[in-house]
C-alpha cells in the first residue's frame, strides 16, 4: 500500500474486510434474532444486558491483536522480514498467555459483574450462562483476531474475510442446532459463537504459513525475545485500553439503561445489534488505514497518509448518506427481525436509538479514520486517550442526563462520546501528522 492511488487501494483493501465485519455481526445479529423469536423478549433482553461488557473485553482482546499488527506492517512496509518473523512468534504467544488469563479472570468474576450492571432479576440466568460460555471462549475470539491481524499486515484482506464466511454458515447451523434442536437455550447462541470463531482461528493458522514462505520461522525466530515483546505490548496495550476505556463508559450507560426495565434492555439490544451491522463500513475504514499508515510509515512516505486520511474521508461521507436514507425509512422493519409486530413499544424505542445515532455517523466515520491512521503510525497512546474522552462523555450522560430524560438520553450516549473523542483527535492528527513530516527531513539530512 506504499504506492499507486490512495482511493483505490483503500477501497480496494476496505471492500473484503467490510464483508468480513459483516459476516462478525451477522453472528450476532443471527444470534439475537434466533434467540428473539424462539426463546422470547426475555430471553434476547439477557444476551443483550452483558454486551457493553463484552465489548469491554472481547475489545481490549481485539484491540491487542491490532496492535500486535502495527509492528508487523510497519516491518513488512520496510522490508525487514526477519524481524517481522519473530514479532509474528512473539505475538503468538502473548496471544496465548493473555488470552488464557482474561478467560479465568473474567469467568470468575461473571456472576459478580452482572450484579454490578443492576441486570433484572428476570433474566440473570440466562445472562450469566451466555456470558460465561463466552468468556471462556475468549482464546479461540483473541487468536482469530491476531492471526487475521497478522495476515492483513502482509496486504491480504480477502482471506480473513473467506474464512470468517465459513465460519458465519457454521455458526447458523450451529444456531439452529443448539437453540432449536437441542434446546440449550441462550447457552446455545454462544457455544456456537465460540466454536465458529475457533475453526475460523484454525484456518488462518493453516493458510498463514503455508501461502506466505516469509513467515516460516526456525528455532531462533521462535525464540521468545523481551525487546520485541516490548515493542508489541507498547503498541497492543493501549489499543487494547483505548477499547476498554470506551467499553467502560457504555457500561455505565448501559447499566443506566438495564434500570429503566425489560423493555429499554431489548430495545436497546436490538439497535445496537442493528447499528453494528450498519457501521462495519466505518470501522472497516479505519482498520484500513492503520495498516495503510503503518506500511506508508514504514516505508518513509507521510505525504501519502495525509492523502489516505483525505480518500478514506470521501470514501465515508457517500456511506454515510446511504445508511442515513436507508435507517431513517426503514428502522421498524429492521427491528422486527428480532420481535413481532405487535410489540409496538419496543419497536418504536429501537427505531428512535437508530434515527438518533444515525444522524451522528460523519462524526464516528471521523472518529475512525483518524485513530486507526494515527494508531498505525505509532501514536498508540493518543488512541487510548481518545478513549478517555469517550469514557467521560458516557459517563456524564448516564449519570447526569438518563435520570432526567430516560430512554432518549441513552440514545444520545453514543453521539456524545464520538464528538468528545473528536475535540481530542482532530488536532492530535495534526500533531502525528508535523512530528511524520519532521522525522522525514531529519532522516534526509542525515543521509546527505
Amino acid at each position: 500500500m506504499t504506492a499507486g492511488k490512495p482511493l483505490h487501494l483503500i477501497l480496494n483493501f476496505t471492500i473484503p474486510l467490510v464483508l468480513g465485519n459483516l459476516l462478525q455481526q451477522t453472528y450476532s445479529l443471527i444470534d439475537a434474532a434466533i434467540v428473539g423469536r424462539y426463546l422470547g423478549i426475555n430471553a434476547l433482553a439477557a444476551v443483550g444486558a452483558s454486551a457493553s461488557v463484552m465489548f469491554l473485553i472481547l475489545g481490549f482482546c481485539g484491540g491487542c491483536s491490532a496492535g500486535f499488527g502495527i509492528p508487523i506492517a510497519q516491518r513488512f512496509g520496510a522490508r525487514d522480514y526477519v524481524t517481522m518473523r519473530r514479532l509474528v512468534a512473539v505475538s503468538l504467544k502473548l496471544s496465548g498467555a493473555l488470552s488464557v488469563g482474561i478467560a479465568i479472570v473474567t469467568g470468575l468474576l461473571c456472576a459478580s459483574i452482572l450484579e454490578w450492571m443492576r441486570t433484572p432479576r428476570l433474566i440473570m440466568d440466562d445472562a450469566y450462562i451466555y456470558l460465561l460460555i463466552t468468556f471462556l471462549g475468549i482464546p479461540a475470539t483473541f487468536f482469530y483476531n491476531q492471526l487475521s491481524s497478522i495476515i492483513r499486515a502482509l496486504g491480504d484482506s480477502r482471506t480473513p474475510f473467506l474464512f470468517l464466511l465459513l465460519a458465519t454458515v457454521m455458526n447458523i447451523l450451529l444456531d439452529l442446532l443448539c437453540i432449536i434442536v437441542l434446546g440449550w437455550g441462550v447457552g446455545g447462541a454462544a457455544v456456537a459463537t465460540v466454536v465458529s470463531q475457533g475453526f475460523s482461528a484454525l484456518l488462518c493458522y493453516r493458510y498463514m504459513y503455508r501461502k506466505y514462505p516469509i513467515l516460516r520461522t526456525d528455532a531462533e525466530d521462535r525464540r521468545f525475545r523481551p525487546e520485541l515483546a516490548r515493542e508489541l505490548l507498547m503498541t497492543g496495550a493501549p489499543m487494547g485500553l483505548q477499547f476498554s476505556i470506551t467499553a467502560i463508559g457504555s457500561i455505565m450507560l448501559q447499566s443506566s439503561n438495564n434500570a429503566l426495565g425489560t423493555v429499554c434492555v431489548a430495545a436497546f439490544t436490538a439497535g445496537m445489534r442493528i447499528k453494528m451491522v450498519f457501521l462495519c463500513m466505518l470501522e472497516s475504514i479505519g482498520v484500513t488505514m492503520a495498516t495503510y499508515a503503518g506500511q506508508n510509515y514504514g516505508a518513509g512516505k507521510p505525504e501519502r497518509i495525509w492523502q489516505g486520511v483525505r480518500s478514506a474521508g470521501k470514501i465515508m461521507l457517500v456511506y454515510v448518506m446511504v445508511i442515513n436514507f436507508i435507517l431513517w425509512n426503514y428502522s421498524e422493519e429492521f427491528a422486527m427481525l428480532f420481535m413481532e409486530s405487535s410489540q409496538t413499544d419496543i419497536i418504536d424505542k429501537t427505531a428512535q436509538y437508530l434515527h438518533i445515532t444515525a444522524v451522528f455517523y460523519p462524526v464516528l466515520g471521523s472518529l475512525c479514520i483518524l485513530r486507526y491512521s494515527i494508531q498505525g503510525a505509532g501514536f498508540t497512546q493518543f488512541a487510548m486517550l481518545s478513549g478517555v474522552f469517550e469514557m467521560v462523555a458516557r459517563g456524564l450522560v448516564s449519570v447526569v442526563a438518563v435520570p432526567l430524560w430516560g430512554y432518549a438520553a441513552v440514545c444520545f450516549g453514543d453521539p456524545t462520546a464520538w464528538i468528545f473523542a473528536n475535540i481530542f483527535l482532530i488536532p492530535a492528527f495534526g500533531y502525528v501528522y508535523r512530528k511524520l513530516c519532521r522525522r522525514l527531513v531529519t532522516r534526509e539530512n542525515q543521509e546527505i
